[in-house]
């Protein structure tokens, strides 16, 4: 009977996460359109999440992107003669599609949302959540929206320089490693690419930063416990928005291909 009582009680406390998670998205949806709005909190914030990451993303992206034209080049080659002409549409179509924005999710993730959960953990856990609700200041809009809002602008401007990156890289390594010229790599990524594809790597960026923003917010809200809980809220939205990231990919790009994108 204490299996059936303690997975009851798991289930339970799972649909009230769920429920509590619901309220506090559109609680933050709600408020993006309320006056006063703080446009120097959400300048600085896009500071923050945005200009601060592009070194990470970047950087990342541009080995990627070399990586795979080592990895793909020589046995590309082995099995099909010549098929190295079409390295660069193959590497710009992973990299725009689905490498680089998930890449760049994935990162924005462990950077932003650790310390998005810390920041507002750590004001939850000494009370400052609760002076802004003695001061007639909704938290919500005061620390979550401009975030939110961060979030889903950022992402995608990143993520477009890390493709740019991706893609350059591995027109280095085929030039260099595979003798492939780098005219013949591009004239090959512009044949393959459309903007269709753009679109649809882009676009999933921003879903990636409104699950970002709206987890890492929550957990920062949800925490107790002093300097631990504030601990925990930030490895709980580092997981939790890598399992969103990952899963929500899956379902953003079928919903795109029924639209064609």
């Amino acid at each position: 009977m204490k299996i059936f009582q303690k997975t009851g009680e798991g289930f339970l406390n799972l649909l009230e996460e769920i429920g509590s998670f619901s309220i506090f998205v559109f609680e933050t949806l709600k408020l993006i359109f309320a006056r006063p709005f703080d446009i120097k909190a959400l300048i600085f914030q896009m500071h923050q999440i945005g200009v601060k990451s592009i070194p990470v993303g970047v950087i990342s992206s541009f080995f990627v992107g070399m990586v795979m034209a080592l990895q793909l080049g020589g046995p590309m080659e082995e099995q099909i003669q010549g098929i190295t002409t079409y390295m660069g549409g193959g590497i710009s179509m992973a990299m725009v599609r689905e490498l680089a924005p998930v890449l760049t999710a994935v990162l924005l993730a462990g950077r932003v949302g650790s310390s998005i959960a810390a920041e507002v953990g750590t004001m939850k856990v000494t009370e400052q959540i609760d002076a802004l609700s003695t001061l007639a200041t909704n938290p919500v809009q005061y620390l979550s929206v401009p975030r939110f809002l961060a979030a889903i602008i950022s992402l995608p401007l990143v993520a477009t320089m890390a493709i740019l990156v991706g893609v350059f890289g591995g027109a280095i390594i085929s030039y260099v490693s595979l003798d492939i010229p780098l005219g013949t790599y591009f004239e090959s990524a512009r044949n393959m690419l459309r903007a269709k594809d753009l679109i649809s790597g882009v676009g999933k960026t921003i879903f990636f930063g409104a699950e970002i923003a709206l987890i890492s917010c929550f957990t920062g809200f949800r925490a107790k416990g002093g300097a631990q809980g504030v601990g925990q809220a930030a490895i709980q939205a580092v997981v939790f928005s890598f399992m969103a990231i990952i899963v929500s990919d899956y379902f953003i790009t079928y919903i795109f291909q029924l639209f064609g994108l």
